[in-house]
């Protein structure tokens, strides 16, 4: 139900891949990528609290691949954060010949919006994959412009919501 947008990499190997064992730091002082990780779906910053997604369902995707969630944290407080998951067209998988990457969501808390850290955190996630081939999402048709900044590109749309795909390594 929503909007795709799709990145395609023509660098991105085509044997297996490897996962980011850190996100690591960015460049700004007690500012910080990591992984998500259970515990941090009902800690006081709760991303649960942020976005369309109940606590079971955060959970889950994040056991999934909690690889490929990731938080930004600053002075140790959740800011924004994107759940991440492998898609192999019908179903999630953690490899395929052809590494998809599907982002469940990006939220950014209500009190750092319009700062430019959903921009960031997007670029810095996709950057972090090379093995990824391709991104897509589900968006609501008001997001699609802030999407297409990133080179997501429109497939369809599905009641009132448009799906969007972007190539890797642009």
């Amino acid at each position: 139900l929503g909007t795709s947008i799709r990145h395609h990499s023509p660098n991105a190997p085509s044997h297996g891949f490897h996962l980011p064992r850190r996100w690591g730091r960015h460049t700004l002082p007690a500012s910080e990528f990591r992984c998500l990780r259970p515990e941090d779906a009902i800690s006081p910053s709760s991303l649960c609290l942020e976005c369309p997604l109940h606590l079971d369902e955060g959970c889950h995707f994040l056991t999934l691949c909690p690889e490929l969630s990731v938080g930004w944290f600053e002075e140790g407080h959740l800011v924004a954060f994107i759940i991440g998951s492998l898609w192999d067209q019908e179903k999630l998988a953690m490899v395929s010949p052809n590494p998809t990457v599907h982002l469940h969501v990006l939220a950014v808390h209500r009190t750092f919006r319009q700062q430019g850290k959903g921009s960031i955190l997007r670029w810095h996630y996709l950057q972090y994959l090379p093995y990824v081939c391709c991104a897509v999402l589900m968006c609501e048709y008001s997001l699609v412009p802030f999407h297409q900044k990133s080179a997501f590109k429109i497939m369809y749309h599905v009641q009132g919501h448009t799906y969007m795909h972007r190539n890797s390594g642009v």
